[in-house]
C-alpha cells in the first residue's frame, strides 16, 4: 500500500511539471483578479474586448433614472474595450424577470438587486459573489455609508451588495390646495382620513389614487406601514420568523380589515386594479386626485410630469395613526435601496470589468449623483438645496425625522410576498380579511421549510 501511494505520488508531481512547462510556453498564468479602486485608469484596461451583460430597471424618464443610464453611457464611453450588452426592463416587471433567470441559474453578470428577500435568497443558492473584496479595497466608499445600511445585502457576513439609494415606501403626497379648498387639512389620524374621504368624494375627487396592476404597490406603500401602526414592529419581526406570532393573528387580521376599510369607504379610484403607478401618478399630477401613497421615487417621477402648480402645492407626510395601535405613528415603512450585484460565474479580467461597473453604479461620485437628482441615499453626503426640487428636500427633512420601519416584501420569503400582493388585491374587492391572513400565514410557514 505504502509503495503504490509513493509511486502515486511521483506521478502527480511528474504531471504537474508537465502541466507546468506547457503553460510557460505560450501565456504567463494570470494573476489572482484584483478589486477595482478608485484609482483605477483606461490605460490599465485590458487590451481584449470584454464582453459584459448588465441589466438595469432605470427605464424611466425621472431625474434618477436619466443619472443611472448617464453614468452607465460615462462608464461605456471611458472603457472602449468593453462591450455592454444592456438591457433596460421597467420596474413593475423586473423583479419576476430576475426570478425567471435565477431559476435557469442564467443571471447576468452584474444586475440590479433588490434587497432583503431576493438577495438572501440569491446569495444562499450561490447565484451572487460577495463584494467584501471590492468594498474593503476602498475604505472612503465602505466607510461613507450610514449605520445598518449593509444588513439587508449581508448574510452570514458576507456583502452581496451596495446601496445605490434610501427607499421609503410609505409616503402620502397630497394636493394642499385641494384639501385646502374642500376645508381639509393633511389627515393625522385614520379618522381624518375616512373623513376626507367622504367629503372628496361628494365632490367628485378621487381622495386617494391607487395603481396596484402589479401588485407590490398596495403590500409596499400602503400595508407595510399601516399594518406596523396596527401591531408593532416586534410583532411582524417574529411573525417573519414564525417564532410566538402568526398572520393568522387578530392584530394582523385588524390591520388587513383597516385596509379593506379604505377600498369599501371608496378612497380610491375604480378599476385600481387595472393600472400601474404611472397611471395613478398621472391621475394626482392632473388634480384628479388629492392624494396618492408611494414610495420616496415618486419624487422624481411628479418632478419630471407634473405640472408647476401641482408641484408646488404638493406636500409629504407619513400615513396617520391608527387608533389603540401598537407601532409608533412617527414611523414610516423603507428599506435601503437597490444595488448592484455581481454573478458567480464572473471571473479574471471580466470581473475586474464588473468591479469598476459596481463602483461607478454606486461609489461615492454615484451617491452624489444620485442625491441631486432627488433620489434618498444611505450614504452620508451633505445635501445642497439649490440643486434639488423643494418637494424633495421636503422629503429629506420628513425621512430623516421619523423612525423606520420594515417592508413586508424585503422580510417575507418570496412565496409569502406573491401571496399577500395577490391577496390584497382580492382583500380590496371584497375578500374576506381572515382568509386573506390564512394564505398568508401557510405560504410563509411553507416558505421557510424549503
Amino acid at each position: 500500500m505504502k509503495k503504490r501511494f509513493v509511486h502515486a505520488l511521483l506521478l502527480l508531481m511528474m504531471f504537474s511539471v508537465a502541466l507546468a512547462g506547457c503553460g510557460s510556453s505560450s501565456t504567463p498564468a494570470k494573476e489572482e483578479s484584483s478589486p477595482a479602486t478608485t484609482e483605477t485608469k483606461n490605460e490599465e484596461q485590458p487590451k481584449e474586448k470584454v464582453k459584459l451583460s448588465l441589466w438595469h430597471n432605470f427605464t424611466g424618464e425621472d431625474l434618477r433614472a436619466k443619472a443611472m443610464r448617464g453614468i452607465i453611457d460615462q462608464f461605456q464611453k471611458d472603457h472602449a474595450n468593453v462591450q455592454l450588452d444592456i438591457q433596460a426592463i421597467p420596474p413593475d416587471g423586473y423583479r419576476q424577470r430576475l426570478k425567471t433567470v435565477a431559476a435557469a441559474n442564467e443571471l447576468p453578470d452584474v444586475f440590479i438587486m433588490h434587497p432583503g428577500t431576493i438577495a438572501k435568497e440569491f446569495s444562499s443558492a450561490g447565484l451572487v459573489q460577495p463584494l467584501n473584496d471590492l468594498l474593503d479595497s476602498n475604505p472612503a466608499w465602505k466607510d461613507g455609508y450610514l449605520p445598518n445600511s449593509f444588513d439587508d445585502f449581508t448574510f452570514d457576513g458576507k456583502t452581496y451588495s451596495a446601496p445605490m439609494g434610501l427607499s421609503p415606501t410609505s409616503i402620502l403626497y397630497y394636493n394642499k390646495t385641494i384639501l385646502t379648498e374642500n376645508g381639509l387639512t393633511v389627515p393625522k389620524t385614520w379618522d381624518e382620513l375616512l373623513n376626507a374621504v367622504k367629503v372628496l368624494k361628494e365632490k367628485n375627487i378621487i381622495p386617494i389614487a391607487l395603481g396596484n396592476k402589479a401588485p407590490w404597490l398596495a403590500q409596499s406603500s400602503i400595508l407595510s406601514s399601516l399594518a406596523d401602526r396596527v401591531t408593532g414592529t416586534e410583532w411582524f419581526d417574529k411573525a417573519v420568523a414564525q417564532d410566538g406570532a402568526k398572520f393568522t393573528d387578530p392584530e394582523f387580521v385588524q390591520a388587513l380589515t383597516y385596509l379593506q376599510q379604505l377600498g369599501t369607504t371608496g378612497a380610491f379610484q375604480e378599476g385600481f386594479n387595472a393600472i400601474d403607478t404611472t397611471q395613478m401618478e398621472q391621475l394626482y399630477a392632473q388634480g384628479k386626485a388629492a392624494m396618492i401613497i408611494e414610495g420616496g421615487w415618486a419624487v422624481t417621477n411628479l418632478v419630471a410630469t407634473a405640472p408647476k402648480d401641482v408641484l408646488a402645492a404638493t406636500g409629504v407626510a407619513v400615513l396617520p395613526s391608527i387608533p389603540n395601535g401598537k407601532g409608533d405613528p412617527n414611523s414610516v415603512s423603507g428599506a435601503t435601496g437597490v444595488g448592484p450585484a455581481l454573478s458567480s460565474k464572473v471571473e479574471g479580467a471580466k470581473k475586474d470589468i464588473a468591479n469598476q461597473l459596481i463602483l461607478a453604479l454606486a461609489g461615492p461620485e454615484a451617491q452624489k449623483t444620485t442625491l441631486e437628482a432627488n433620489q434618498l441615499v444611505s450614504f452620508k453626503v451633505d445635501l445642497d438645496k439649490s440643486k434639488v426640487e423643494p418637494l424633495f428636500a421636503d422629503l429629506y427633512s420628513l425621512v430623516n425625522s421619523v423612525k423606520r420601519t420594515p417592508v413586508y416584501d424585503s422580510k417575507l420569503t418570496s412565496a409569502a410576498t406573491e401571496t399577500v400582493n395577490n391577496g390584497l388585491q382580492e382583500l380590496l374587492l371584497g375578500a374576506k380579511p381572515e382568509e386573506i391572513a390564512k394564505k398568508i400565514q401557510d405560504a410563509q410557514e411553507q416558505g421557510l421549510k424549503e
